[in-house]
């Protein structure tokens, strides 16, 4: 390979580490995945930033931490004045493009949670001088992904330019219910497509009932999946006998929920096909209790964004649906792998693989995301696969996160990083003693009385998680406990490392914070 590769960048959505093959599954069929993995290196200890599908993107872009960045949490969007690693790849020449989610900008359009509150008897500053920022991210620039304004294709609406991205064809929300420049094209397909997608057009089935999960009437051919691989393919085929080099986000909206793979992945797999997690229906956290309760009193509807509690039937039938999503997902893959072989370009691509956060999937009995930072949540996979530079697969074992990615590729494409870039060159550096994971909700769910603000740290052996304004804290040893099923933040015994914990946190904080921007001093 030469020293300006080009690179296939894989991303799936809401894909815990261990839903593959080659991170030890023996039940989901994944192997154009694994291959990459035979012939490449994994990273067994990767961790997302960010255990939420904006605010993680928004770190793999920019190499930084969330409070660096600012895109906290799903419904803030990425700022334009923050550098992404592709807009320095575009800017040594390599031709870039995103097929498929970006979701660095906001899908639903609706109004914000968390918002300026007026205090009675003062005067209000004025609308843009509510915030910290002045360029506050409120304008149409950061509606592009909005779903209900999507109805011409992005890249009309972008000149040539998404977050560095000089191609963009996108697939917004998830599953049956993906949108955007997708949404288009499928409605060019079939004129009655909007009578095949959701709940209340799903063909009937004979299994157990679950959440968020219907056997949909889009053809596996029309599916958001299938799209992004044909697009890709086609990408990838206009790429042959360009002098510059590319870089292509290949980008996956599954496995995320609903749970609605099409036809032959619906059942492909048998829920008595699934074990359930040791740590099911385990756990005495605050709001494991209360989730728990709402699912007993049926109290919880179970059909938004937020986590609940499921049965073990239930937790069976979502996970054999979800593997059914990723082997579609890895069919996929199959067909771009075969495309860059076809075209000859594979001898000089580098391919990564990795996923924005992990979900419970039966962990504790919950599904989804959000609040608490168990491994499958937090812990993702994370492939580099370099021909010619690997005898056999390789496994590393050094902790490593999402801000890592962007250093990596620009390190290989040799170009310098620009200031303010906190990830490490994963291939020529030495992995650090922690990584730190952050959360900042912007509503109150289940079990909780307010927004939650948790750091965690985790290193070879621990996970620690700390809350503003609650009473309780966790901390687990991972090696004596992978389940994470006993807490031992308040044992008296465990005083020391947490000692330690909270001192290696401080510092590692203190290394995050922000060194960007430069000083303006003149020569």
């Amino acid at each position: 390979m030469n020293n300006r590769p080009n690179f296939l960048f894989i991303i799936t959505d809401q894909h815990r580490a261990d839903h593959l093959g080659c991170y030890g599954n023996v039940v989901v069929q994944t192997p154009n995945i694994d291959s990459l993995a035979v012939s490449g290196s994994r990273w067994d200890k990767f961790f997302v930033a960010n255990p939420i599908c904006m605010p993680n993107r928004a770190s793999i872009m920019t190499g930084r931490m969330c409070s660096a960045h600012g895109a906290r949490h799903n419904g803030i969007p990425l700022s334009k004045d923050q550098t992404t690693f592709v807009e320095l790849l575009k800017d040594a020449g390599y031709r870039t493009g995103l097929i498929g989610k970006s979701h660095l900008q906001s899908f639903t359009g609706l109004p914000a949670t968390n918002t300026f509150k007026a205090e009675a008897g003062k005067t209000q500053p004025s609308s843009h001088l509510r915030d910290a920022f002045k360029n506050n991210r409120h304008s149409e620039d950061y509606d592009l992904e909005v779903i209900g304004q999507w109805d011409t294709p992005l890249a009309d609406r972008t000149n040539g330019n998404f977050y560095g991205f000089d191609h963009v064809e996108v697939a917004a929300d998830h599953a049956d219910q993906a949108s955007g420049d997708y949404l288009l094209w499928a409605r060019e397909q079939r004129k009655d497509f909007d009578q095949l997608v959701g709940p209340t057009n799903a063909l009937s089935h004979n299994r157990p009932e679950a959440p968020q999960a219907w056997r949909t009437a889009v053809p596996e051919e029309l599916y958001s999946t299938h799209w992004i691989a044909d697009r890709s393919e086609q990408w990838i085929s206009e790429q042959v006998g360009q002098e510059e080099p590319f870089f292509l986000q290949m980008s996956f909206p599954d496995p995320h929920h609903p749970f609605t793979p099409p036809g032959r992945y619906w059942d492909m797999y048998d829920p008595e096909d699934i074990t359930l997690p040791e740590s099911f229906d385990k756990g005495t956290l605050p709001p494991i209790r209360a989730m728990q309760e709402a699912l007993r009193q049926g109290s919880d509807a179970r059909d938004n964004q937020s986590p609940f509690a499921v049965t073990a039937d239930e937790a069976r039938t979502i996970t054999a649906l979800t593997y059914g999503m990723i082997t579609m997902i890895d069919d996929a893959i199959g067909r771009v792998l075969a495309k860059l072989d076809e075209t000859g370009l594979r001898e000089n691509t580098v391919v990564v693989f990795t996923s924005d956060h992990g979900d419970y999937m039966g962990d504790h009995g919950l599904m989804l995301k959000l609040l608490l930072h168990y491994q499958g949540l937090i812990r993702v996979p994370f492939i580099w696969n370099e021909p010619g530079t690997q005898t056999g697969a390789s496994v590393e074992a050094g902790l490593s996160s999402s801000i890592d990615i962007a250093a990596t590729v620009l390190a290989r494409a040799g170009i310098q990083p620009y200031n303010g870039m906190q990830g490490r060159d994963l291939l020529t550096t030495e992995s650090p003693d922690s990584i730190i994971v952050e959360e900042d909700s912007q509503r109150s769910m289940i079990g909780f009385d307010r927004p939650q603000r948790v750091r965690t740290l985790v290193t070879q052996r621990y996970r620690m998680s700390l809350r503003q304004g609650e009473d309780w804290h966790e901390l687990y040893d991972l090696h004596n406990d992978p389940e994470e099923l006993h807490n031992l933040f308040d044992d008296p015994a465990a005083q020391p490392i947490r000692n330690q914990l909270s001192e290696l946190m401080l510092k590692r904080l203190i290394e995050l914070q922000d060194t960007s921007p430069l000083p303006a001093y003149r020569a």
